[in-house]
């Protein structure tokens, strides 16, 4: 894939909000999208800027590769003054009259409840799915644990009520599951270069990175879940079905085929992205899966 210049294309007034980033909005072949800068590398200093532009865009074809709806990403480049930056374009998929609203909102609309709307403790988390009435529960259910299978694979710690929702119909009253968006918190946005040959040349450090970190942003009693811990428990049915249905679907050639036409990365990043999807996919999903089936098995 070549990247795209997106330095003269038309800009629009419409801002975005989100702590990751400068944005702005741009017109790419008729359609508005939101242009992401990599953000300052605040975990590490030896950083100038994250890899959340990478992150971004393979995040999300890596959901498409997998067949769940999600947003359109390009990469590209920006010049500002004489400097060149590599951005992400985002596809604005909102349209006049139908406007985005997050899974927060819709917790706040539980009147009766005293539930934090952005409070990420699963028990609530699933007890709002019962408790509205505006989307199927089972769709909406359906759609929380195929993220977070997905999640679990790409690494992202930072699905969180803000960033995934709902289309709102406002003339029609009616909402509808959006497209998945937002994964520039996946694939170890913060690793540089002496942090992707430490973890390909030690077993002992993709582990840390596999086991440990990252971690997911729903809670249980207050911390946050370990994807391997919680996968393996099989103690959601929800997830469990989630399991059996997503990790069939993951075809790692496809997803390498993905990192190899993706423009700017280096040779090592290209490693490295591959090496941990690989790892993640066989000592997490791989290994809840069969857990499962060998629990079936002995039922």
């Amino acid at each position: 894939m070549l990247p795209i210049d997106f330095t003269q294309m038309q800009r629009r007034k419409k801002a975005y909000a989100g702590a990751n980033g400068n944005k702005i909005a741009v017109v790419y072949e008729g359609e508005q999208y939101m242009l992401k800068f990599p953000s300052a590398s605040r975990q590490n200093p030896d950083m100038s800027y994250s890899n959340s532009c990478f992150s971004e865009y393979l995040g999300c074809r890596i959901f498409e590769c997998i067949g769940i709806p999600v947003q359109k990403t390009l990469m590209g480049t920006f010049t500002v003054g004489e400097k060149e930056k590599i951005v992400v374009a985002c596809l604005d998929f909102t349209r006049p009259g139908i406007v985005l609203q997050d899974f927060a909102s819709m917790k706040n609309q539980m009147i009766d409840s005293e539930r934090n709307g952005y409070g990420t403790e699963l028990a609530d988390i699933l007890s709002t799915f019962e408790e509205q009435t505006v989307v199927d529960q089972a769709v909406l259910a359906q759609r929380f644990w195929d993220m977070f299978i997905v999640d679990a694979l790409i690494g992202n710690w930072d699905r969180h009520n803000g960033n995934w929702g709902f289309l709102y119909d406002v003339q029609a009253d009616k909402m509808e599951l959006a497209p998945v968006f937002d994964c520039g918190s996946s694939l170890y946005p913060q690793a540089d270069e002496r942090i992707m040959n430490l973890v390909l040349q030690s077993e002992d450090e993709r582990n840390y990175r596999i086991y440990e970190i990252p971690t997911s942003a729903i809670l249980i009693g207050g911390k946050k879940i370990k994807y391997f811990d919680f996968l393996t428990s099989l103690r959601n049915e929800g997830c469990n079905m989630a399991l059996k249905r997503i990790v069939p679907r993951i075809d790692l050639e496809k997803i390498n085929a993905l990192i190899e036409e993706t423009p700017f990365l280096s040779d090592l990043q290209k490693i490295f992205y591959k090496t941990m999807l690989r790892e993640r996919k066989i000592k997490i999903l791989d290994f809840a899966l069969n857990s499962l089936e060998k629990r079936g098995a002995n039922l």
